[in-house]
């Protein structure tokens, strides 16, 4: 009898420890959403940990029990852009692992014009901090950026090589065609209004893909035979 109290108390006693995480998680994707919004929009020292939690929609002490401080909290939502950025990334290429290298870049750049559409603080993060030296863009471009930016360059190098990409500085040549494919559409609300671009059409997100791999990579690879 013992035995089987003690079995069906048991589970019982974790309920609450069990809700509490719950809680916990959904606590802290509601400070990441809100910090990466704020972050975004404000910068790291525009942005006060209060406006967090307020658009966050929870008690501000709850951000230092989560994330200790702001820069830790700006680290983890900066974290979860890029993140989510990569896995985006890297499923376009699995998926198109049997296709020749343009066609794989070309799956590459549209990927990528599609999660800047679905995440625009990937590129206004960035803008934020590259206005000035900081440990924060020292700390995502050793984590993120450089990473990812080494192995795109040795795509635009073997599609130089085939003649699918024009001459030059590859790495330039990547950083134009990420900005044309990402950062252009942290413009939106610009372009909305001065150009008459929706950027909200999917017609515009493949036109702005099509545009890019047509400018950037104008060769084709050649069949042997």
């Amino acid at each position: 009898m013992a035995k089987i109290v003690s079995q069906e108390t048991v589970p019982g006693s974790n309920r609450p420890a069990r809700k509490q995480q719950q809680r916990s998680v959904v606590t802290q994707h509601k400070l990441l959403d809100a910090a990466i919004e704020a972050f975004s929009e404000n910068g790291f020292k525009g942005t006060s940990t209060r406006d967090i939690a307020e658009r966050a929609g929870v008690h501000h002490p709850l951000i230092t029990y989560h994330f200790k401080n702001k820069d830790q909290l700006w680290r983890a939502a900066a974290d979860k852009v890029f993140r989510e950025f990569t896995r985006s990334l890297g499923a376009a290429l699995e998926n198109s692992r049997e296709s020749c290298p343009k066609e794989r870049m070309t799956s590459l750049i549209r990927a990528y014009v599609y999660y800047a559409k679905s995440q625009p603080a990937l590129h206004k993060v960035m803008v934020q901090e590259a206005s000035y030296p900081n440990p924060r863009l020292d700390w995502l471009i050793e984590n993120h950026l450089r990473p990812l930016f080494d192995a795109t360059f040795a795509m635009i190098e073997e599609l130089q090589r085939v003649g699918v990409a024009p001459q030059g500085n590859p790495r330039l040549i990547f950083n134009m065609i990420r900005l044309s494919s990402g950062g252009l559409l942290a413009l939106g609300n610009e372009l909305r209004n001065s150009s008459d671009i929706d950027i909200e059409s999917e017609e515009t997100l493949d036109e702005i893909a099509d545009m890019v791999v047509r400018v950037f990579l104008p060769g084709e690879v050649s069949v042997p035979g």
